[in-house]
C-alpha cells in the first residue's frame, strides 16, 4: 500500500545541501502530508476522558488526523480535539513567533483549566508534535497549582535538550513520554541548529538526542519522564525514524494508544511529592 505523498516528496532528498534557502524549504515542508482519513467521533465515548493534540509548525494537517485516528483505532475511549496554535501562519513564521506562541500557550492552558473546572473528574491526555511540544510544555507550566493532566506525550520534540521540564512535570499526574529518533537529523539537527528550537536555542533538539536535565531540574519530577528512543521494529508501523514517522496511523494505534490508555488508570496519588496537595 502506498504511504502517501512521500511517494513523490521526501525531505531526505534535500539532505544533500545545507544552504539556508534549501534547508528552509525542507524545514517548512518536512511535514508533508500522508494520506489518511479525518478522525471521526464514535458514539459512546467517555465524557470523562479528553485528549488534546497540538500539531507542529505546519498547523493542523492530515498527519495529525492520521495520528489521532490511530489512537481511536487503538481503543482510546474519549473525545479527541486538535488545536492549531499557528493562527493560520504556518512554517518558520510559527516557529519564530515567540511572543505569539507564548500567548497561544496561555490560551491552551486556560482551555485545559476550563475543562477541569467544568468536570473535575476529567482525565486529560496532552499530545504534541515537533514545535507543538513547546506549546504543550508552556501550557502546563501556566496551569494553576494542583491542576494536572494524566499523561503528556512529546513526539519528535523541537525543544532544546536542556530545557527544564520541572514546572511542566508538576502538572502531569502520571508520566511524560518523549519519543525521539537519531534519524531525525535534517529537521531536528541541521534545521534547529540553523533556525533555532521552538524555545529559541540554536542547537540539536530533544527529539533527536533526548532531554538532559539541567542543573536546575527537580530529580523527583524528572522521574515522570520516560524517554523512548526509536526502535527499528516500528518500521512495520510505518515509522522509519524520520520527523513524521511517529505520526503514522499504525504507530499511533499499536504503540501510542496502549501507553495513553494505560495512563488513564494513573492514580491521583501517584506522585505525592508534587506539592499539589492531592
Amino acid at each position: 500500500m502506498m504511504r502517501g505523498p512521500r511517494s513523490f516528496f521526501s525531505y531526505k532528498t534535500l539532505a544533500f545541501s545545507l544552504r539556508p534557502g534549501v534547508l528552509a524549504f525542507a524545514f517548512i515542508f518536512v511535514t508533508a502530508v500522508r494520506a489518511g482519513e479525518p478522525t471521526t467521533r464514535p458514539k459512546g465515548e467517555s465524557r470523562d476522558v479528553w485528549l488534546l493534540h497540538l500539531p507542529g509548525i505546519g498547523g493542523e494537517m492530515p498527519i495529525d488526523h492520521n495520528m489521532t485516528a490511530g489512537l481511536k483505532e487503538g481503543g482510546f475511549p474519549g473525545t479527541i480535539e486538535i488545536y492549531d496554535w499557528t493562527e493560520n501562519d504556518p512554517g518558520l513564521a510559527a516557529l519564530l513567533a515567540h511572543e505569539r506562541n507564548e500567548r497561544e500557550a496561555t490560551k491552551i492552558s486556560r482551555m485545559i483549566e476550563k475543562r477541569l473546572k467544568e468536570n473535575p473528574k476529567l482525565k486529560i491526555t496532552l499530545t504534541s508534535h515537533s514545535a507543538g511540544t513547546g506549546l504543550a510544555v508552556w501550557a502546563l507550566e501556566k496551569l494553576p497549582e494542583g491542576m494536572q493532566v494524566q499523561t503528556l506525550v512529546l513526539l519528535a520534540s523541537a525543544l532544546s535538550p536542556r530545557y527544564d521540564l520541572t514546572e511542566a512535570l508538576k502538572h502531569v499526574r502520571g508520566n511524560a513520554y518523549l519519543y525521539y529518533s537519531n534519524g531525525d537529523t535534517l529537521v531536528l539537527g541541521a534545521g534547529t541548529k540553523m533556525f533555532g528550537t521552538v524555545d529559541g536555542v540554536k542547537s540539536e533538539s530533544a527529539g533527536l538526542v533526548g532531554f538532559s536535565p539541567p542543573q536546575s531540574a527537580d530529580p523527583k519530577q524528572y522521574e515522570k519522564l520516560v524517554q523512548v528512543p526509536y526502535d527499528k521494529a516500528w518500521l512495520k508501523y510505518n515509522d522509519d525514524g524520520d520527523h513524521i514517522g511517529c505520526m503514522s496511523r499504525s504507530f499511533a494505534k499499536h504503540v501510542l494508544a496502549p501507553v495513553v490508555i494505560e495512563g488513564l488508570a494513573t492514580s491521583r496519588n501517584s506522585h505525592p511529592s508534587d506539592g499539589t496537595g492531592e
